[in-house]
């Protein structure tokens, strides 16, 4: 049964009865430069009290080594092998699932955030924010070495990165189309904004068909590399988000517990709604109220 974590009692007995703690970071944590009150205090509760914590973030715009400077910036501890984002699991993917050849690289519509991934793990790449100006409608030159395109949020998205990923997943065999995430849209400056998921539409629509893979929240491969790689108990653990479709979702198709927090895109009249399929094993008004 949905519980609301409403008063100090309630939340100690949250924290005490699990050793690991999944968060969703923009609309749990902070909105876009801002950090939400008392999240910085109740992140430093965790960790006093040894428990073990992951960020699971949809946002590809930046690398994890950028989110952690974020993280310093909002006095939040954070190591790099915490972060797990969905920039970071696409390069993951390509490298140690797909073998992407080293001959081939991948066309990028997003930021600089995916470009970073795919180097560090020594994957070639091209588009991204170096095509940002790009205006000119011409015709695309081939270019039979792109053997993937990624597509991700974008706030410069123009419609010449749209034609030559259309024309590279089009023209060239066996060229994947990969998506970071499905979100519609993000929080930002207090409303919302078109998310990666709006970003790939126009490319879903033109070619007739879904990506190849899709690798953010509610997808399970960044759950599976946090046990891979930490050796969690998932009976012990809780996943912390603000969207119901994604951050929520994720944790129920991983069969952990979940809470969801209302700082974000859910409300909590959408959270009670009979209508809503996806429930939260808890909610909360904020994160910050931990530290209360």
């Amino acid at each position: 049964m949905l519980q609301y974590l409403s008063t100090k009692e309630d939340r100690e007995a949250f924290i005490d009865k699990y050793d690991n703690f999944l968060f969703d970071c923009d609309g749990v944590l902070w909105e876009g430069t801002n950090t939400f009150d008392g999240v910085a205090e109740s992140m430093t509760l965790l960790r006093e009290k040894g428990k073990r914590v992951f960020f699971v973030t949809n946002n590809s715009t930046k690398s994890r080594s950028s989110f952690l400077k974020k993280f310093e910036g909002f006095g939040i501890k954070a190591e790099l092998e915490e972060v797990f984002s969905s920039a970071f699991a696409t390069a993951a993917y390509l490298k140690h699932v797909l073998q992407f050849p080293e001959d081939k690289k991948v066309y990028i519509i997003g930021m600089d955030g995916i470009k970073d991934e795919l180097a560090a793990e020594g994957i070639r790449s091209c588009g991204g924010e170096e095509d940002a100006g790009l205006t000119d409608n011409d015709s695309v030159p081939d270019d039979k070495e792109v053997g993937a395109v990624v597509i991700g949020l974008d706030t410069k998205v123009n419609y010449k990165k749209y034609s030559k990923a259309f024309a590279y997943l089009t023209r060239n065999p066996g060229c994947y189309f990969i998506v970071t995430n499905e979100d519609t849209t993000f929080p930002q400056h207090g409303s919302f904004y078109p998310g990666a998921g709006a970003i790939a539409a126009p490319i879903i629509a033109a070619l007739g068909r879904h990506p190849d893979a899709v690798l953010g929240k509610p997808a399970q491969n960044m759950l599976e590399a946090i046990y891979a790689e930490s050796h969690i108990d998932p009976k012990k653990t809780c996943m912390i988000g603000d969207r119901l479709d994604t951050d929520i979702e994720f944790g129920m198709n991983g069969g952990i517990d979940t809470l969801c927090v209302l700082t974000g895109i859910t409300t909590k009249e959408q959270l009670l709604s009979p209508d809503n399929r996806i429930r939260s094993t808890y909610y909360m008004d904020s994160f910050g109220d931990f530290s209360k």
